[in-house]
This record gives C-alpha cells, sequence and structure tokens, in this order.
C-alpha cells in the first residue's frame, strides 16, 4: 500500500497542489487546514508521514510539532515554510523534525526529502524489529551453547558475585557482561569497561584508581579512575589476563577490602562497584607459569561463564546470518537480501576464527557489495577470506546398509584463482543437464533427510541429531522440500 502523507497548511491552493503532486509520484494524501486538525487525523487513522507549514494561524507549525512529537515520537515530520530563518530551521530539528524546506517547494526537492524521510523511518523499525528479536540478552542463538549462557546469567545476575567470563577475541564477552549488568540490581548504575590489554603498564594503575594533580608528569587536573566511575554500578575488566604483575597486587586490594587511594593522593576513598573481568587467556596455565596471581584469580572466578566459540555453534549460524544480513541492509539503506541455500551452506562451513566479531563484519560487506536479490554461492565464496579451505560438512551417518551420498568439500579459490571445489562421483554419478544447480541440491537434501528419516522410524528429534542441525531447522528444510513425516524411504 502507497505511504499516506499528511499535508499540513492553512492555504487551500497550496494543500490542493501538494496533493496533486504526491498523489502523482504514487503516495495517498490526507489535508488538515490547521494545526488542530492535524493532530486529530494523527490520533485518528495512521499516518506514515507529515508535510507542515511553519506559519498558521490557530496554532503555528513548531507547536503542533512538538505536540506530534509526544504523540507520535516515531512519526517522521517534514516542515515548510515561506519565511524560513536558520533558526526557525534549527529549533525545527530540535523539535524533532526531519527536515526543512523553503516555500515555494522544488518537486524534486520535496519528493527527495520525502523518500529519505521514509526511508530512514523504515530502517528505525527494521531495526526495533530486529532488537526485540535478539531476546531478553540481546544475544542471538537457540543452540544448547547459548541456552546454557542464558541460563547462568538469568542466575547470576541478581547476586553480587563476580563473574569471570572466558572465550576466544569475539566471542561477545562484553555481551555477557552487559547483559549481566542490564539485569542485576544494579542497572540503573553506571556500566563501565577497561580493556586491560589496551592500555600501558605505567598507566594502567591512573585508569583504575585516577590521580591527583601533579601526581606524574602530564597530570595538570585531578581524574577519578574507572571504579569511582564505577561507583554503585558494575566495572568490566576486559583482558584482565594481560594486567601487569604489579597492578594484579593493587587490585586484589581493592577487591578484598572496597577502598583505593588516587595515584599521587593519600585520601582513602570507598568504593561499591561488581566487578566482571573477562579473558581469552587459560588463566590456570598464567599462575602456573607465574603471570597470574593465584589468590586474584580466586576473587575474580566466583561465577565462570565460557563463551564458545562459533565453530562449537554452528546451529546458531542461519540465525546470526539472517539477523545481521538484516541489520547491515537497514543500516546501509539498502534493499533486504536474501541467502540462497548454497550461499547458506558455504557460509555455514567455514571456521570464523575471528568468531561473531568476523561473521557479523563479513555479513556487513555482503550487504554493502552484494548487488541481490538473491545472495548466490559465487557471492559468498567471494566473500570470505581467500586461500582458507573450508572444513567439510559433517557427513550423515545413517546405519550400515544404506550409507548417505558424500557432501563435496568446499575450498574457497586462492586470489586470482578461478576452482570449482572438488565433487565426488558416487556410483558414477552424471549430471543433469535439465536441472539448475539449486534443483539438484534440493533433491540431494532431499534424499538424505528421507534416508535418515526412514533410520529413525520418522524421529525427527534423532533425526536432526545425527545431521548435527537443530531441530526447529529441520523442521524448517523439510517444509522447504515438501517433505512430511511418512514420506520417508523404505
Amino acid at each position: 500500500m502507497p505511504a499516506a502523507v499528511l499535508i499540513v497548511d492553512d492555504e487551500k491552493n497550496i494543500l490542493l497542489t501538494l496533493s496533486q503532486s504526491l498523489q502523482l509520484a504514487g503516495y495517498r494524501t490526507e489535508l488538515a487546514s490547521s494545526g488542530q486538525v492535524a493532530l486529530d487525523v494523527v490520533s485518528a487513522r495512521p499516518v506514515d508521514a507529515v508535510l507542515m507549514d511553519v506559519k498558521m494561524p490557530d496554532m503555528d507549525g513548531l507547536t503542533v510539532l512538538a505536540k506530534l512529537t509526544a504523540l507520535k515520537p516515531d512519526l517522521p515530520v517534514i516542515m515548510m515554510s515561506g519565511h524560513g530563518t536558520i533558526d526557525t530551521a534549527v529549533k525545527a530539528t530540535q523539535l524533532g523534525a526531519r527536515d526543512f524546506l523553503e516555500k515555494p517547494l522544488a518537486r524534486d526537492r520535496l519528493l527527495v526529502a520525502l523518500r529519505n524521510a521514509l526511508k530512514h523511518q523504515a530502517a528505525m523499525e527494521e531495526l526495533q524489529e530486529l532488537r526485540a528479536q535478539l531476546g531478553r540478552f540481546d544475544m542471538v542463538g537457540g543452540g544448547p551453547a547459548m541456552q546454557r549462557i542464558f541460563s547462568l546469567i538469568q542466575r547470576t545476575a541478581p547476586s553480587e558475585g563476580r563473574v569471570l567470563i572466558t572465550g576466544e577475541n569475539g566471542t561477545g564477552k562484553e555481551l555477557i557482561a552487559r547483559a549481566l549488568h542490564q539485569h542485576s540490581r544494579r542497572k540503573g548504575g553506571p556500566f563501565v569497561k577497561l580493556n586491560c590489554a589496551a592500555v600501558p603498564h605505567d598507566l594502567i594503575e591512573s585508569e583504575l584508581f585516577g590521580h591527583e594533580k601533579g601526581a606524574f608528569t602530564g597530570a595538570v587536573s585531578v581524574r577519578r579512575g574507572k571504579f569511582e566511575l564505577a561507583h554503585e554500578g558494575t566495572l568490566f575488566l576486559d583482558e584482565i589476563g594481560d594486567m601487569p604483575a604489579a597492578m594484579q597486587s593493587k587490585l586484589l586490594r581493592v577487591l578484598q577490602e572496597g577502598e583505593l587511594e588516587r595515584v599521587g593522593g593519600a585520601e582513602t576513598l570507598k568504593v561499591d562497584v561488581r566487578v566482571i573481568a573477562a579473558t581469552n587467556k587459560n588463566l590456570e596455565k598464567e599462575i602456573a607459569a607465574g603471570r597470574f596471581r593465584e589468590d586474584l584469580y580466586y576473587r575474580i572466578n566466583v561465577v565462570q561463564i565460557h563463551s564458545p566459540p562459533l565453530r562449537e555453534r554452528r546451529e546458531d549460524l542461519p540465525d546470526l546470518i539472517d539477523t545481521f544480513l538484516r541489520e547491515a541492509c537497514a543500516k546501509n539503506g539498502r534493499r533486504p537480501l536474501a541467502l540462497s541455500p548454497d550461499a547458506l551452506a558455504v557460509m555455514s562451513a567455514y571456521d570464523y576464527p575471528g568468531n561473531v566479531r568476523e561473521l557479523r563484519n563479513l555479513v556487513e560487506r555482503l550487504a554493502i557489495l552484494c548487488e541481490g536479490p538473491i545472495v548466490s554461492r559465487t557471492d559468498a565464496l567471494e566473500l570470505l577470506p581467500r586461500g582458507r579451505p573450508l572444513p567439510p560438512m559433517p557427513e550423515p551417518t545413517v546405519g550400515g546398509d544404506v550409507p548417505a551420498a558424500p557432501l563435496a568439500v568446499v575450498t574457497v579459490p586462492a586470489a586470482g584463482s578461478v576452482t570449482e571445489p572438488a565433487a565426488a562421483n558416487p556410483g558414477g554419478w552424471k549430471p543433469r543437464v535439465d536441472q539448475t544447480f539449486r534443483e539438484q541440491v534440493e533433491d540431494a537434501e532431499r534424499e538424505i533427510i528421507q534416508r535418515v528419516l526412514a533410520h529413525t522410524h520418522d524421529n525427527v528429534t534423532e533425526a536432526a541429531r545425527i545431521l548435527d542441525l537443530e531441530r526447529g531447522h529441520f523442521y524448517k528444510k523439510m517444509k522447504a522440500l515438501g517433505l512430511r513425516r511418512g514420506q520417508s524411504e523404505a
């Protein structure tokens, strides 16, 4: 349905002219000859955008704009005026106007402003929908690994216990820390973070505890440290395994006693802070090597949450890719893209050494560069880093009497080369010239699923386990291939 635009102006000729112009451009229009009528229209029925004059007799446009913003905060409003000044334009923007146009209106300029306003609004709605789908912890994933993390967050967040989050870089350790804070009794307080690996060793004490004026060269004023800034909130110490040994003992004292002194100061300050730490290192090995204090380890490791690498939670890849793809399209003003099954297969087979962070960046690159609307296998192969072999897809085991057809191993070609994946040729298989690649892939998937269902006597849960697929994804795959229980091969 075409977008509905409410035009507000006290001059009848302008209303009719603008209405006709917008209708010719494909919009539906509503007309209001005063600010009060405009408010009544917006209250009574849905409107996608408002085009409104500033100067009106009963209630000026800026007053109406303020009321509209309070009534419908997300409604895009474009202001127009024949007596426009910079001050008026600035005030309109501060009140929430999306754009400001001078009369007489240039048709092209009006259409561009309206199109941009509606596009921006659609992108915001898309992002809100995505955030709602992320769930209560703002993380994507329905597999066993993520469910364990969600359970630990739910049980740990309301407590005051310190938490140690372990895992490789890019696995979302900060997201877990933020979820713990946002669902704790300290959620109204600050969430302060410090990357211990990113701060020079001689400055980390000042970063954590602050300093007094003149404490060292360059200390030209008093500065509060991260602990003070996080008072009555949460302090997230990322990469704590990289903290220098001298600093570890000072941190231990603060954790034990809840007090500190700024660098160069004599006053003892009390702090009330919950500390959450994270590391990509094995701290037990660091302790054995003498690089990390054992007593500090026990202080920060009241509850431990492990954030698994992406290669260990492949069942979440379809949902992650879909979420990141829609998020990237909305963010970059691109039309929505759909991932073909063969492109998803290629992307799901890659190991992602950079984990979720790498996946998000790769998907955004795909959203920007792919001409779409369907992301093909070729697009996916060009997206992934060159020269890195992809692991073979797991070969299903369906019993000793009927082996499943071997799956091809997909390899990303080296830069500058054009290499097709080496395909298995079971039983003298010959290519079908009357079917597209996708149709042949779907036939192969259909046959594999039918055989596995026959082996499990239509036990979908067991079939999904054998094929290493999440149950919901297995059901979706069956539906897409037109399969139902009872259709398996004997």
